[in-house]
C-alpha cells in the first residue's frame, strides 16, 4: 500500500494526473483495492434507492387494493427485510466474496430457526389469513371454539377477546383459524327466540295477542322484520310457542331480557296459563294397595 501510494505521488508530481488516479484506483488491501470499493459503495447506494422505490411503490398498490393497515405493515416489513438482505449479498458478490457458502450458511440458520419457532410460524400464517379474510374486525362479538367475547386486539400471533366476565383471553390465531367463528355484530341486527309454554285451555289466538302484547311494551326491538308468534309443538302437558323478534346488536340483550318479563306480564294480564311441570306425590300407609 505504501509503495502504490508513492507512486501515485511522484505520477502527481510529474504531472501525469490521469495516470496518478489510475494508479490510486489500483491501490488497495490485498483483493481489495480502492476502485473495487468505490464500485460496491455505488452498487450499494444503487441497490438501497431501488429497495426504497419498491417498497413506495408495494405500498401504494397495497393502499389501493385496501388491505388493512397493519397487514401492510406486517407486509411491508418483511419486504424490507428480504431486499435488505440481497442487497447485501449483491453487494458482497461484487466484492468478490463466495455468496454461494453464506447463501447456505443463511438457509440452515433459517431452517433451524423455522423449525424451533413453528408454533410462533403457525400462529404467524393464522394472523396473516384472519388480516386477509377478515372474519371479524375490533369491537365486534365473536364466538370460537376457544371462546367467545368482544375483540380487543389482533395480533400477528394472538386475538384478544374481552369476555362478559371482565376478562380478557388470548387466542393463539393458528387455533382460531382451524376451528369455527361466529361473528354477532358483523351485520348489525340480531334475533331473539324465546320458547314460552301454555295450557291446552288457552287458544292460540289468546296466546299470540299476548306475546305480541309485551313485544310492543319491549324498547328496541324492530318492526321491520316483524316479530312471530308460531305454535312450535305440542308437549304433554302443554303447546310450545316461540317467540321471534329482531334488535340492533347494540340494543340486544336488553331486548331479550326485557321482554322475558313483559311476557311474563302480559300472561298474567290477558290470563294466559303459563304451565312447568308438576310433580304428584302420593303418600302409601304401610299395608295398603297403592
Amino acid at each position: 500500500m505504501d509503495n502504490s501510494v508513492d507512486a501515485v505521488l511522484e505520477n502527481v508530481g510529474g504531472g501525469g494526473a490521469a495516470s496518478a488516479l489510475e494508479e490510486w484506483m489500483r491501490a488497495g488491501w490485498g483483493k481489495l483495492t480502492v476502485g473495487s470499493v468505490l464500485s460496491a459503495l455505488a452498487l450499494l447506494l444503487a441497490c438501497l434507492a431501488a429497495a426504497r422505490g419498491l417498497l413506495r411503490l408495494a405500498d401504494r398498490l397495497m393502499a389501493r387494493s385496501g388491505m388493512d393497515g397493519r397487514m401492510r405493515s406486517y407486509a411491508l416489513r418483511g419486504m424490507k427485510a428480504l431486499l435488505y438482505i440481497l442487497t447485501a449479498l449483491i453487494v458482497a458478490g461484487s466484492l468478490g466474496v463466495d455468496v454461494t457458502s453464506l447463501i447456505a450458511v443463511v438457509s440452515v440458520f433459517g431452517l433451524a430457526v423455522s423449525l424451533a419457532v413453528q408454533d410462533v410460524l403457525s400462529n404467524v400464517a393464522g394472523g396473516m389469513v384472519l388480516l386477509f379474510s377478515k372474519p371479524f374486525t375490533l369491537g365486534d362479538y365473536v364466538s370460537t371454539g376457544e371462546g367467545e367475547g368482544e375483540v380487543a386486539e389482533i395480533t400477528l400471533t394472538h386475538t384478544k377477546l374481552d369476555t362478559p366476565g371482565g376478562q380478557r383471553v388470548m387466542l393463539p390465531n393458528s387455533k382460531l383459524v382451524a376451528g369455527q367463528i361466529v361473528n354477532y355484530s358483523v351485520r348489525g341486527v340480531r334475533r331473539a327466540d324465546h320458547v314460552v309454554t301454555a295450557s291446552y285451555k288457552d287458544e292460540p289466538e289468546a296466546v299470540r295477542a299476548a306475546c305480541l302484547k309485551s313485544l310492543e311494551r319491549t324498547p328496541g326491538i324492530l318492526s321491520d322484520p316483524a316479530p312471530q308468534v308460531v305454535l312450535a309443538a305440542y308437549g304433554e302437558s302443554s303447546i310450545e310457542y316461540r317467540v321471534r323478534f329482531w334488535a340492533k346488536t347494540e340494543d340486544y340483550w336488553d331486548a331479550h331480557f326485557r321482554s322475558l318479563e313483559e311476557i311474563r306480564r302480559a300472561f298474567a294480564e290477558d290470563g294466559v296459563t303459563m304451565t312447568y311441570n308438576h310433580l304428584n306425590v302420593h303418600i302409601v300407609e304401610r299395608g295398603e294397595k297403592p
